[in-house]
């Protein structure tokens, strides 16, 4: 029988994933320190309904990039991803981090409709084109914002140039099979419900799925079987599989300005 479990675990497939946790933490404190920013924006009441604005230096920003982080919908907030908004900032563009509920505290229909509700807001705070993104739990959490069941106004829904999932989960049925579904508490209605890959994308939407070439086998299956489902619609589809990068590393070059995934996600 297939270990389902080993499957996902990236943290045990990347010998240092906890030395970069904590790099993450320290270049996104450093990060805040620096740069133009709005913290702790409100999208919603709860506490966690929060998300983060940074800026361009000097000058009007040229759209707006979101990113939402991942973490199995279990883990983390957005005050351990600042740093990945220095390269499109330095690009000239304004960057939306945004921090969700977790479970099991919610379900994960509610983080996407949150996903959503952040979208809102920061796209109220600035003009321009609107280019998605997001990594693990958080690529589905974008994903799920190009399918045709969301609540977008059509104004919206034309600003959206992109969407990249890096490394993202777009079939949520595996996850069942997992231990860690204790926590996520998905019933067979909940994944089918929540998985874009079973899901209708919007007409005319970019969307790119990016995965690292030394990412566990299950990530990259991913990958390619959302983006072959979704090439069957009236959708621009483009996969990625980025030489040398694990599931961890696959983010840096979000911190560099005219990194390969950059230039990717900002093209139009």
């Amino acid at each position: 029988m297939r270990d389902w479990d080993a499957a996902y675990h990236n943290s045990g497939a990347v010998r240092n994933a906890d030395e970069l946790f904590n790099q993450w933490v320290e270049r996104s404190k450093a990060f805040r320190e620096t740069c133009e920013s709005r913290l702790d924006v409100a999208y919603g009441d709860g506490e966690r309904e929060r998300l983060d604005l940074f800026f361009p230096k000097g000058g009007a920003s040229k759209g707006l990039v979101m990113f939402v982080h991942g973490g199995y919908w279990k883990a983390f907030d957005k005050s351990a991803f600042s740093h990945l908004a220095r390269g499109a900032v330095e690009m000239g563009y304004s960057v939306a981090i945004t921090s969700y509920d977790l479970c099991p505290n919610v379900k994960i229909t509610n983080i996407s409709n949150q996903i959503e509700r952040s979208l809102q807001v920061s796209s109220k705070e600035v003009e321009g084109p609107v280019f998605l993104t997001g990594h693990s739990a958080g690529g589905h959490l974008v994903a799920r914002l190009g399918c045709t069941d969301r609540r977008l106004s059509e104004s919206l829904r034309g600003r959206i140039r992109h969407i990249l999932g890096i490394s993202g989960v777009y079939d949520l049925r595996p996850i069942r099979r997992t231990a860690m579904n204790e926590v996520l508490q998905l019933d067979e209605h909940e994944a089918r419900e929540e998985s874009p890959v079973l899901l209708e994308p919007l007409d005319n939407l970019r969307f790119t799925g990016w995965v690292g070439g030394e990412e566990l086998a299950e990530f990259r299956r991913q990958n390619d079987a959302h983006c072959a489902v979704w090439g069957g619609f009236e959708t621009q589809v483009m996969t990625c599989g980025e030489p040398g990068k694990n599931h961890f590393t696959v983010l840096d070059g979000l911190e560099h300005p005219e990194s390969l995934l950059l230039r990717t996600l900002l093209s139009t």
